[in-house]
């Protein structure tokens, strides 16, 4: 779910009292054909004046799809969604691939669909030094620089390429923001745009950043392409996913799914994920053994 424009996986930042509170749907022993309310999360998009309109139109062809009742949400924290999943007041709830992990974890959660990539590239972390740098050519040549992450909750931004340092440099995770441990000083630019425009103007020797901003900063003009040098990469990183609650009557969770794999408004998919050809697919939970992987490479604490 790679809507790489302003906040990337920021997706569900919205009263956390909403959605605890406005979803009472607790059928987790009901059967299929008595379940008369669905309560689920949609992509929010603030700097977007037509996301709710696209959200509403998706809402009212799910409750035609299904014939039942939706109630559809903006969000909330994800852990104050996983929570309700886990006492059954949601059913559908999207997370990051982190929340993912943590989501599985506490609440037992299935996972859903998830969304096509954007662009002809799969989505990952790059590493890039400014164009002027002709020594940089390997991860290991960043040792000593000036570093930028977007910040410290950013999976894109953060956790993946950290992982990818500490693994492939045998570092130590608790100390690789240290100053003159690995690299010279690590900052926090708060964005991946901030981060390739830090690279550019010299405000940073190198940085970590999702690959698919870059284009998008050519196309608005603000960057040429070989402005930078890309040094590194990691692996794929997984979309944001929808999940669902595990408790709901299998053929619920058919229906459901169905509905999504087979919606095909592309302006909606052009106003929520930026592209037309973006479709919803089948999300898999061995997507995201990576995921499980980074927390044990970071050390991350995981929280019941």
């Amino acid at each position: 779910m790679k809507k790489l424009k302003v906040a990337m996986l920021a997706l569900l930042c919205g009263t956390t009292l909403a959605i605890m509170t406005g979803c009472g749907n607790d059928q987790s022993a009901t059967a299929a054909d008595e379940v008369d309310k669905l309560t689920i999360v949609q992509m929010p998009d603030e700097t977007n004046p037509d996301a709710g309109t696209k959200n509403d139109e998706f809402r009212k062809d799910m409750e035609k799809e299904l014939g039942i009742e939706i109630e559809e949400l903006e969000g909330a924290e994800y852990s104050v969604g996983i929570e309700a999943m886990k006492a059954g007041k949601l059913d559908v709830l999207l997370v990051t691939p982190m929340s993912y992990y943590q989501a599985k974890k506490v609440a037992g959660v299935e996972p859903l669909v998830t969304t096509t990539s954007m662009g002809e590239k799969p989505y990952r972390t790059v590493f890039i030094v400014n164009k002027d740098d002709k020594e940089t050519q390997s991860l290991e040549d960043l040792k000593g620089k000036t570093f930028a992450f977007v910040d410290p909750a950013s999976s894109s931004g953060y956790m993946f390429p950290k992982s990818k340092l500490v693994n492939e440099l045998d570092l130590d995770p608790d100390q690789l923001e240290n100053p003159d441990y690995f690299f010279k000083t690590v900052a926090y630019s708060g964005k991946h745009d901030s981060s390739i425009m830090g690279v550019i103007k010299g405000d940073y020797e190198a940085a970590a950043v999702a690959e698919q901003i870059i284009p998008q900063l050519v196309e608005a003009g603000m960057m040429k392409e070989d402005d930078i040098r890309i040094v590194g990469e990691t692996d794929v990183i997984p979309n944001a996913c929808f999940v669902i609650r595990a408790d709901l009557p299998q053929e619920m969770k058919d229906k459901i799914k169905g509905f999504y794999l087979n919606y095909e408004n592309g302006d909606y998919f052009e106003t929520l994920y930026g592209s037309k050809d973006v479709r919803f697919v089948e999300a898999k939970d061995e997507d995201y053994d990576v995921v499980k992987e980074m927390v044990e490479t970071l050390n991350i604490e995981e929280t019941e």
